[in-house]
Parts: structure tokens; sequence; C-alpha cells
């Protein structure tokens, strides 16, 4: 090979294919430059261990390509032939293949599907510094087979950091080699931030400086379609000579190919990429980078139950991989719209995927790999426990999993599609119904942005999608189709139902995101998953009762909904009935219980009403508890609280406030049969009360503090016990003529509240004798003058009682 075409990666291949012929696994760690995703795989074929196929797996569709493209070329053949692609879009494969260049999300389901890796001699993991999730899983799975079916396989894992030692523990501390870089001059430009122009202008500055004061091709970082369209609108204006292209995961592999390629015109290009274009691939012609900083990725918000993509700063080795496409081909330049002095204060890294993903995917697929327990893989890093208990109980909710985490026959048809469980559900809930192509394309409207233009509302996206002929909106009608086809070979189909509502088919997949509408402008919406969310009121969805939403951004609370379906409430109880529940619920309401009945989907409330027909066990328990709480604040509230007090005085602990709230089931519940509120008759509350007692309790009640006082007139008089001066009675004087002992209860004196014949407190004492031969004269005289018809004797101890007048008591003593 001549000395100008050789990359840095030639000078360290002799070491790999040592390192693979003695062990079974290597590292190499190459610079972006270096070679490896291109000359690493050719380079194994005529090793003798590689008899079969050898599999480059590639973080992106666009990358995985572009490698098999060029490999082909190298070998002056084209792609299909020796090199090969297998993307979910678009693949070029034959007999003659042996090298294989897949994404690492097809690879993860060709492992499960076949563990052994039959014909299979070697799996590359490329770029595996970047940490997808499929990345990792697929190199824990393929380190399962090799440890379990295949020694003979090769696992080699390139990265482009010095993250190289991790690995190689990981891998059995197998062999580290390291490859230098080609290296061309790089300068940094710092722009800084004005901190008030909008980031599409600044953006589009940036790049309008870069096309005046520099040379080359310009390759622009920008964090997402949306920004890509409008820094595009801007410069269209300015840099008329200028060839735009964006490139991004929503371009047409035609597009693709032109912005990778020089312009064949020879034209100056600009090139608008998102993360896509970051590692892996090389622009031919690009000397100069502008990169905004920005970088978006999706997370999993375990709150709302769903992705939601994110806009955050760029790690440090982020800007590094975006400063060093300007420099593979020639000494470059890296414009970078921020200062400096704050480059130290970006993060270091992006988190690895499984940190932050959902991991439903990884479960299932494990549950059907027949392991239940992600921990007994090898993992880089370990997948978070909650976010694992979050995917469990998603594919409990969608039939895939038991309630032992077993994988059921609905989680193995699941598994066999070649999508995440929720879409998988879609699918095959509409093959069981005849409509399983309609069920495909609405699973990739919601994974592949852009399809039908752009809108909220998925019916009329899917309509337009079917009439776009153009080469991508094809090949993802084609795509579906193949999902559509292998859906039905799983179930059982009825040909009855192909035109299934779309709301319908996307709440098989998504039962947590049927939505009601909690306004009248339809903006404000509650989810079943119980999350709320925000919708453009001019969206026709926006007009829906209810709706199933497909995608929403932003966050858990009020995040906004980016694609949905309208649902009719008739198609939603046809439907998914099952899963209604019925719910009755009671209130302590105005010192009453209310009964109410309401149908719920989760968080939803369907209907709701008075309960005509409650539980009644339900009801008398409510009613019990509120009489505790009675019990335990103010026992006086609810038992009349002399018969306590009496209880108390006497010390029969069976009446005791806490005896009575043990015993409430037996003497309080029959009292409540039948009955919404605690208004008991008092004679029923005390009977109930005294049942609790036995015979000798009862008598110690009333002999150890009888309810009532007989004076010597013969009249009968309540016994208060429950105030502070207790045992007391309020007796007339009169009636206590003739008594000289005072009355006693038991050992207690009695306090004795004396009035006038007219009921007027006169003086209380608890000694009687010293009483009457005391203040009584003082009395005596006020009374005589009061009430001068009536007896007011000098020594009342030696008189009859009597309550009546002079001449009335005169009359019959004759």
């Amino acid at each position: 090979m001549p000395e100008d075409t050789r990359l840095p990666i030639h000078a360290v291949l002799p070491d790999l294919k040592a390192a693979l012929r003695t062990g079974s696994n290597a590292v190499l760690v190459a610079p972006p430059g270096a070679g490896k995703t291109t000359a690493v795989a050719p380079a194994l074929l005529g090793e003798e261990w590689c008899e079969g196929e050898i599999l480059l797996l590639s973080p992106r569709r666009v990358a995985a390509r572009a490698a098999a493209e060029r490999m082909a070329a190298m070998l002056g053949e084209k792609p299909g032939e020796t090199v090969g692609y297998l993307t979910r879009l678009d693949s070029r494969r034959s007999a003659k293949t042996r090298i294989t260049v897949l994404t690492e999300a097809i690879f993860v389901n060709r492992i499960v599907a076949d563990p052994e890796l039959s014909g299979v001699s070697a799996v590359l993991f490329d770029e595996a510094h970047e940490r997808h999730l499929d990345s990792d899983f697929g190199l824990a799975l393929a380190l399962e087979t090799q440890g379990v079916l295949r020694e003979d396989l090769r696992l080699l894992v390139m990265s482009a950091t010095l993250d190289g030692e991790r690995f190689a523990s990981l891998m059995d501390r197998c062999a580290v080699i390291e490859s230098e870089g080609r290296s061309h001059p790089l300068r940094i430009a710092w722009l800084g931030s004005s901190g008030v122009d909008r980031f599409e202008d600044s953006m589009a500055d940036a790049v309008a400086r870069a096309w005046r004061d520099e040379e080359g091709d310009i390759l622009a970082f920008l964090p997402g379609v949306r920004e890509i369209e409008r820094v595009r609108e801007r410069l269209e204006p300015r840099l008329r000579e200028a060839v735009i292209l964006p490139l991004h995961g929503q371009v047409d592999p035609g597009a693709q190919r032109a912005a990778i390629r020089r312009d064949p015109q020879g034209r100056r290009r600009i090139v608008l990429a998102t993360a896509i274009a970051e590692t892996s691939l090389t622009l031919d012609g690009v000397t100069v980078v502008v990169d905004g900083g920005l970088s978006r990725r999706a997370e999993y918000d375990r709150a709302a139950g769903g992705n939601r993509l994110v806009t955050v700063q760029a790690s440090q080795a982020s800007a590094t991989q975006r400063a060093g496409r300007a420099a593979r081909q020639a000494p470059g330049v890296a414009y970078r719209l921020w200062a400096e002095a704050a480059h130290a204060g970006r993060p270091a890294f992006e988190p690895p995927e499984i940190a932050t993903s959902d991991l439903a995917p990884l479960v299932l697929t494990l549950a059907r790999w027949g392991e239940s327990e992600p921990a007994n893989l090898r993992w880089l890093d370990p997948p978070p426990a909650a976010s694992l208990a979050t995917a469990r109980e998603e594919l409990r909710s969608l039939g895939a999993l038991d309630a032992d985490g077993r994988i059921t026959a609905d989680g193995e048809a699941m598994a066999q599609l070649p999508l995440e469980p929720s879409g998988a559900a879609m699918v095959l809930f509409g093959a069981r119904h005849g409509c399983a192509q309609r069920a495909a394309q609405a699973v990739l409207l919601l994974q592949e942005r852009g399809l039908g233009g752009r809108g909220e509302d998925l019916e009329a996206r899917l309509s337009r999608w079917r009439g776009d002929r153009g080469p991508r909106a094809e090949a993802s009608r084609k795509l579906a189709a193949r999902w559509a086809k292998a859906a039905e070979k799983l179930v059982e189909c009825d040909a009855g139902q192909s035109d299934l509502p779309l709301a319908v088919i996307l709440a098989a997949g998504r039962p947590g995101f049927v939505a009601k509408r909690r306004d009248a402008s339809g903006e404000d919406w509650l989810a079943a998953n119980g999350r709320g969310y925000r919708l453009d009121p001019a969206s026709p969805v926006a007009r829906a009762e209810y709706c199933v939403i497909g995608d929403a951004q932003g966050s858990a609370q009020g995040a906004r909904i980016t694609a949905a379906a309208s649902l009719d409430e008739a198609d939603l109880r046809q439907w998914f009935g099952e899963r209604i529940e019925l719910h009755r619920t009671l209130r302590w309401v105005g010192e009453r219980v209310e009964a109410r009945r309401e149908e719920r989907l989760g968080a939803l409330v369907l209907s709701k009403g008075s309960d005509a027909d409650p539980d009644i066990d339900a009801v008398q328990a409510l009613l019990v508890d509120k009489a505790l709480d009675k019990l335990r604040s103010d026992p006086g509230e609810l038992v009349p609280a002399e018969l306590l007090a009496r209880a108390r005085f006497a010390g029969v602990h069976g009446l005791s406030p806490e005896a009575l709230q043990q015993g409430a089931e037996l003497w309080l519940a029959p009292l409540l049969a039948g009955r919404r509120d605690l208004a008991i008759g008092r004679g029923k509350l005390v009977e109930a009360v005294l049942g609790m007692l036995d015979w000798e309790e009862r008598q110690r009640l009333d002999k150890a503090a009888p309810r009532e006082f007989a004076s010597p007139a013969g009249t009968r008089h309540p016994i208060d016990y429950t105030g502070q001066d207790a045992p007391a009675v309020e007796v007339r004087v009169q009636a206590l003529f003739g008594l000289d002992e005072h009355p006693m209860i038991g050992r207690t004196s009695l306090l004795l509240k004396l009035t006038s014949p007219a009921g007027r407190p006169v003086q209380a004492t608890r000694d009687l004798p010293a009483f009457w031969r005391g203040s009584w004269a003082d009395v005596r005289k006020d009374m005589k003058g009061r009430y001068p018809k009536h007896r007011w004797p000098e020594e009342p101890w030696t008189e009859a009682p009597s309550l009546k007048t002079k001449n009335a008591f005169s009359r019959g003593k004759g």
C-alpha cells in the first residue's frame, strides 16, 4: 500500500490481528480519522479463524450505510457484494456478503433470535464510547453467547476515547491496542455567546462569517431538525451561491449521500447536521466546523411514563469529536459559540443511555433470552433498579410479563417484532383485528419524525403520508408492510375490522396515555397515567373529549402533546371495557355518609354519580370509624357523658373510652346497620353500652354510683358525676328537712346544691348538719322574706320534710 494512502490504523493492524489470533477479545482505541471504521473489518477477512461473516455495528443508519459504501468502493465493488449493510429502512446484502454493517438495535434482535450467531466469526462494536443502550446491551449478550455457546466468537470493541481499560476489564482483561490519529492542524475559534440573540440567528451569523473568512466546506452542528430548518431559512437569502444541505435521520438516503460527498460540480457546501455527524462519518471536503454547543437527546421520564427530548450543553468529549471533523482530511478550523473560559464547565462526557433510557425493551428482550435478572449479565454500567422496576410494570400492563416477571405468550410475540414493546403491542393488536398495516403505519409515524408532515393530529399525518410518493415515504411504507406481515404470522387474524380507529390502536400499546379533556378549549388534558398535558387549542384533536397521546415533549408536568389521535368514548368502552374499573367511594359530608360511584380508567373519571346501592358493610365500617374518632377526641359527644362519668367514679373499666373503642364492633356496629349517620337515639345508645357489662359490673355501677338521690321528701334527683365537684345533686332545701346526716356516695360526700322553692341556688354544702346549725339562720331570714307562704323552721333537722306551703302542709297533717 503506498505510504500516502495509508491510514494511521494500518500501523497497529498487525498487533490487532495477533491479539485476535491468541485471544477471543480485544479493544481498539483509535481517535477520529484513524480509519478504524473502514479498515479493520476488511483486514480481518483473511484471518484463519474468520471463515464466516463479520458484523460491524454502527450507532446510526447514516453512518452504517456510508461505512459500507466506502468499504465497498475501496474493494472496487458495489454495496451488497463483499460488503453490505442492514438498516431499518434500507439494506444491501447478498450470498457473497462477508462484512455486514448494521445498526446496534438490529444486532440485538439478531442475537436474541439466534444466540449462537450461526455463520458469524466476529462482532465489531464501533464507536462504543458513545454508550448507546443497544451497544451496551448487545455487548452484554455477545459476551454471554461467547461464554456459553461460542468460545470461537471474536469480539472487538472500538472506541475513540481512552476508556479502553474499562472495556478490557469487562471482556476478561483482554488486550488493548491504541492507534494514533491522522494529525492535521486544528484551530479553535471561540466566538462566545451574546446571551441576547436567538440561537438560530447566532448560528447563521457564525456560518456566514466562516463562509466569508475560511475556505473549504462547512459542517455546522445543531441540536435538531427544527433548528436546522430555521438556520437554513436564514442562510439561503444571505449566501445564494452556497449549496446548503441538511443531514439528519429524516433525510432520504440520496440526500444523505449528497451531504457526505463533495459537490460533483465543485461548489462549496454548507452541511447543517445533528449529532449524527459527530463520529464514524467522514464528510469529504469539510475543513470548517461551526459548533452551536447544544445537544438533544431522549431521556425517559419515569414520572410521565414516556421519553422526552431534552436540549443540553454538549459535553467536552462531544465538542472534541465535532471539532475533529474539520481536520480529518486537511488543516481545519472549528468555530465554537461559547467562550473558552466556559468550556471547563461543560460535562466531560455524555451520560450512558442505559442510565437515562426506557428499559422496557431491554427487560422484555432479556425475558425472551431467558434471563429475568439483568444483574447476571456483564455491563459496563448496570441498569438502574428504579428504571427496571418501571419497565417491568409497563410490560405487565401490556400483558408481556406475568406477575412473576416471566414472559407470556403475548410477550413472546411482541419480542419477535423489531419494535419496542408498546409499538409491538399496537401492531399485534391491529393484526388480530384485521388492520395490521394501519397499526404498523401508526407505529412508524411515532418513530420516524417528519413522516406525513407536522401537526399533532396523527390521523391527518397518516393520510398525508399515504399520499406522499417520495423515496423516504415509499421506503417507510414498505417497512410498515414488513412489520404487518410479520405480526400476522404471530397471531390469529380477524379480517373484519380494517377500519379500526387509529386511537384504539394507539391505546393498545399506550394504555396509560388515554387522555381526557379538562377544559372547554382543549388545552389542558389529564392522562390515565395521572399526568397533565397541554395541547395547542387550534389542533383538531382539541375538540375531542378523549384522545390517545402518541408523543409529548417537555417536563412531566404539563408536557406539550406533539402527536395524538381523537378517541370516541364509545370506542373506548367497546375495545377497552375490561380496563374500566368501577370505584365506589364513601365520603363523610355534613355528619353523614355520602356514597358515590365512579367509572375510572386509571386516573380518568369517565362517569360519576350517587351510589344508590353502596356496600352496607363499607358504610357501617366508615360510621364505626367516625364514631371511634369521636370516642377518641370527645367520648361524651357520642355516649352520654353522665354514664361515662358514673362508670369512671364507680371504677367500672368496662365503660372506659378505651374499652368502648376496643368493643365498638360488638356494641356500636349493630346500632349503625342501615344508617348513614350517627344520630342514634339516646336510649338505644345507653342500652347498647350497658350491654357491654356483665351482671357483677352492672351491680357495682348501680351501687357505687347510683343514678339518683332520693330525698326525705320522697323526690328523686339525678346525681351529676360529670363536673369537677362531682358527685353533686340539685335539690330544694325543704326536701331535706328532718335529715341530720349528710348523704354519702360510698365514702364520698354528695355535694348538695340547695335551691329555693323557685329553683334558684341558695347554697352548696358537703356538711348538712353544719349548714343547719350555721348559715341556715341567714338563709332562713332571706327565704322568709321571699317565700312567706312556705315553712322556714329554726331547727329544720327536727321538721318533717315537705315541699308544700304552710297551709297545704297544715291541711295535710290535719
